[in-house]
């Protein structure tokens, strides 16, 4: 089933040719090789993480708000100008003080997720359904997917990573602002490697949901049914596995998960045992770490795939999940 499922949009994949894509990261030239380059990048991002994925300040004056739809430039500057635009659907409960910011899956249809803050809404949680990179108003002009967000273009990857982070940081100063007390972040595959990564680094999260999880960004990426195309650029280049790890080392959940040491905010991780895109292994591998450090979670198992979670019965069953925790952050 998963396979018969990711082979439906097979033909409305892109490979976008390899890079090194140096410039998206404002790395200037050593002259050292572009490898060497992108490792003393990652070395100095994951050393210095809190300012890497750390946006600028921010004023009331930064946002426009028209009662359902938030829209504000984003803190890191892509060169596609319709992607520096961020914009969020809101769905308010009445409730001013409790919300949660949900990041989707990869290529989410812009309804995706509505039935999730609808639901939240009538537990008494606000929800902003923010739009990734590249997606929704944020596609690239020319294209139908959001094909720079995860590609074999490797500094673009980091690049549109770290933007979304730091646009649901950015998204959370907003609630702020308005004097939400307690915000969640939640998000779904890739949106839930970015809500890890922006709930490690900022500690005004009072919870976390994380739907689908996973540890080495770059072995989803080699390893993963959904990326198998981009795994065909990868090695046009002759890059094997370990060069994969390694040049997504920097916004790869694992890396982090030291951080959350003495951590004692709610947190729930979501893995699928037939998952051939965030492979239970590299989920396990999350779920060790943080059993070795002590770090308290909730974990759930479900008996589906990436694709499969989405279909009946099992959207069911993970929207119960979510709803459940979530709910429970009032």
């Amino acid at each position: 089933m998963e396979r018969r499922l990711h082979a439906r949009d097979e033909s409305l994949r892109n490979t976008l040719p390899f890079e090194w894509g140096l410039e998206h990261l404002d790395i200037s030239d050593t002259g050292a090789s572009p490898k060497d380059q992108l490792q003393h990048f990652t070395d100095a991002a994951i050393r210095e993480s809190q300012e890497f994925f750390l946006p600028r300040p921010a004023t009331s004056s930064d946002f426009d708000f028209d009662g359902h739809w938030l829209r504000f430039e984003s803190p890191i500057r892509s060169k596609f100008p319709e992607n520096n635009t961020v914009s969020g659907r809101f769905f308010t409960s009445g409730n001013d003080k409790t919300a949660v910011i949900i990041s989707p899956h990869w290529n989410a249809q812009a309804d995706a997720y509505i039935a999730l803050c609808r639901a939240l809404n009538r537990a008494g949680v606000s929800a902003l359904r923010l739009g990734l990179p590249y997606h929704d108003q944020r596609t690239a002009a020319g294209h139908t997917r959001a094909d720079q967000m995860v590609s074999s273009n490797i500094g673009l990857t980091i690049q549109a990573i770290r933007q979304e982070v730091q646009d649901v940081r950015r998204a959370a100063d907003w609630l702020v602002l308005r004097g939400f007390k307690r915000i969640a972040v939640a998000g779904t595959s890739i949106g839930s490697c970015i809500s890890w990564l922006t709930f490690v680094h900022d500690r005004r999260f009072t919870a976390g949901a994380f739907n689908l999880v996973s540890s080495y960004f770059g072995d989803v990426v080699w390893r993963g049914l959904t990326t198998s195309h981009i795994r065909r650029g990868l090695e046009t280049a002759q890059l094997s596995a370990e060069d994969t790890r390694n040049a997504w080392l920097a916004i790869s959940p694992k890396v982090y998960t030291h951080l959350l040491k003495g951590d004692t905010r709610p947190m729930m991780m979501i893995s699928a045992r037939y998952d051939l895109t965030f492979l239970p292994d590299l989920a396990q591998i999350l779920f060790d770490d943080c059993k070795a450090l002590d770090i308290d979670f909730r974990k759930v198992l479900l008996r589906c795939g990436h694709y499969t979670i989405g279909r009946t019965p099992f959207k069911y069953i993970d929207g119960y999940h979510l709803l459940r925790f979530l709910s429970a952050i009032r």
